[in-house]
């Protein structure tokens, strides 16, 4: 089945498409986040706050997050598995090199750069994962195909006459 990448988004409910947009373009944001961390502070730029294998995480993202979009945009189930195990580390690792400062002052969880919208991006992630992922499992149905004006399928299950 060699189906072009407008069929693959077209023959998807609109829930799934609408899902497969939002994570896209939150990956693609985390992607530019990372690379202005990398252009700003170099290859250390995480090395104030994250013990070493957070700070390769976290470097590592630039290379991740696309790949997750590229994935999605592609409209692969494996971007979806990819999505998941991308956002349940970054939502870890940043809850771990946040909580001493969240400890002493809660109220930056609700500051709308930082934690609170990487939180809450990866639940609704790991949410709907498993129902993105079983309709991006399966094909789309196929578009019946008119020849002279015609259905070649029959129209809501009548048989063909």
């Amino acid at each position: 089945m060699n189906e072009s990448l407008r069929e693959r988004w077209a023959g998807r409910p609109l829930w799934a498409r609408c899902a497969l947009v939002v994570y896209a373009l939150g990956f693609a944001e985390g992607t530019g986040a990372h690379v202005l961390d990398l252009v700003r502070g170099g290859v250390h730029a995480y090395a104030s706050f994250a013990p070493p294998p957070l700070q390769v995480f976290f470097v590592g993202l630039v290379v991740l997050d696309p790949l997750v979009v590229a994935l999605l945009v592609l409209s692969r189930p494996v971007g979806v598995l990819l999505a998941c195990i991308v956002m349940a580390a970054d939502v870890t690792a940043n809850w771990y090199v946040s909580w001493p400062w969240l400890h002493d002052d809660p109220t930056r969880l609700l500051r709308p750069v930082g934690l609170l919208p990487i939180t809450l991006f990866g639940l609704f992630v790991l949410t709907s994962a498993i129902p993105l992922w079983r309709t991006l499992k399966n094909p789309p149905p196929a578009a019946p195909v008119l020849r002279g004006g015609e259905r070649t399928t029959p129209p809501c299950g009548d048989a063909p006459r």
